[in-house]
């Protein structure tokens, strides 16, 4: 009886000696290096959620409403006005928003198919009241250059004047594009402008709440 129990014993050592070396070939020599469960979960989200980052979505939008601007569909436009606050209208990089032309997306669409006449600002160097209808408006003054040609910029600005820029004064926690031309060699550069878009997240998606246009001025 005991020399079966000892001769069960070495088979049984045997058996798992053999399984323990099977084991050791299978699995990698340092499995120390192994990536963490962790990692590839979140390696999966990234891949799969098929999500866009901010400045693409951005550039997607302003892309968009340049098209409206040159096509000169300001219904289509409209609908990229942030529902509760409205746009407002710079002429140029100081927003002043108590002297800024401001409309909600539904006063904005209505206006623009009248000749009803607004005043949006004063000309740099003369001091003139710009008074025109915002068809007139959005075509002499604010896509008065191919600007669907014009340089991309994501939440920094290119063109840089001698007018003051408090956009990132006035909206802290928004993001904006700069859609910039540069000037040429004959005015030594200084005849580039900008069209700059200023976007509020609001129900997931953004929405313009400013638009502003930029260039040297005297």
């Amino acid at each position: 009886m005991k020399k079966s129990l000892y001769i069960l014993s070495l088979l049984l050592m045997v058996s798992c000696s053999k399984e323990s070396k099977i084991i050791s070939e299978i699995l990698p020599q340092d499995s120390t290096k192994l990536i963490p469960v962790d990692s590839l979960k979140n390696a999966n989200l990234k891949t799969e959620s098929g999500k866009l980052s901010k400045e693409e979505t951005l550039k997607k939008l302003n892309n968009e409403i340049l098209s409206t601007l040159k096509s000169k569909d300001y219904d289509s436009f409209s609908n990229y006005i942030h529902p509760e606050k409205g746009i407002t209208f710079s002429m140029y990089s100081y927003i002043n928003p108590k002297k800024d032309k401001h409309f909600s997306g539904e006063g904005f669409k209505n206006y623009s198919a009248t000749k009803t006449r607004f005043t949006w600002g004063e000309k740099d160097g003369t001091g003139d009241l710009l008074v025109l209808s915002i068809k007139d408006y959005m075509t002499e003054w604010v896509f008065t250059r191919n600007f669907k040609n014009s340089e991309f910029y994501f939440n920094e600005f290119k063109g840089i004047g001698n007018t003051i820029n408090n956009i990132k004064k006035i909206y802290p926690n928004d993001l904006f594009t700069e859609n910039f031309i540069p000037g040429t060699e004959i005015f030594s550069g200084m005849d580039w402008s900008s069209l700059i878009f200023v976007f509020e997240q609001y129900n997931d998606n953004y929405y313009l709440v400013a638009v502003a246009n930029n260039s040297w001025t005297t």
